[in-house]
C-alpha cells in the first residue's frame, strides 16, 4: 500500500487505550460525574487497582477527582476534563479508521 497517511493505529494514546482507562472516561463521558464506587462494579476492579488508573489519569489531566460527602458518608466522584473528552474522541476516531481498513 503507498498511501502517504499513518497507520490508524499511530493515532492511539497508550494512556487512553489501556482497557480499564478507556473504559473509565467512556462512563465518565456519559455524565457530569461518576462515583468512583460504581466505577469499580462496572469494571470489575479492585479499589487499589481503580485507584491507581484513577491517578494516571488525573496525572495527565484526562479526569478530575471530587472528593466530598453524601449525607454522612464520605464519597469520591470523577468528571471527565475537556483534555479527556478530546483524548476520547482522538482514541474513537482512530479506531474508527482503523475498523474502517479492516472492514
Amino acid at each position: 500500500m503507498t498511501d502517504d497517511a499513518p497507520f490508524p493505529t499511530n493515532g492511539l494514546n497508550d494512556t487512553v487505550h489501556q482497557r480499564h482507562r478507556l473504559g473509565i472516561l467512556t462512563i465518565a463521558s456519559e455524565s457530569d460525574r461518576v462515583e468512583v464506587s460504581y466505577l469499580r462494579e462496572a469494571l470489575e476492579l479492585t479499589a487499589g487497582n481503580l485507584s491507581r488508573h484513577l491517578a494516571v489519569l488525573a496525572d495527565a489531566d484526562l479526569v478530575a477527582i471530587e472528593r466530598g460527602y453524601h449525607g454522612n458518608r464520605a464519597k469520591t466522584w470523577i468528571r471527565i476534563t475537556p483534555a479527556g473528552e478530546a483524548a476520547l474522541d482522538a482514541e474513537v476516531a482512530a479506531l474508527r479508521e482503523l475498523l474502517d481498513r479492516h472492514g
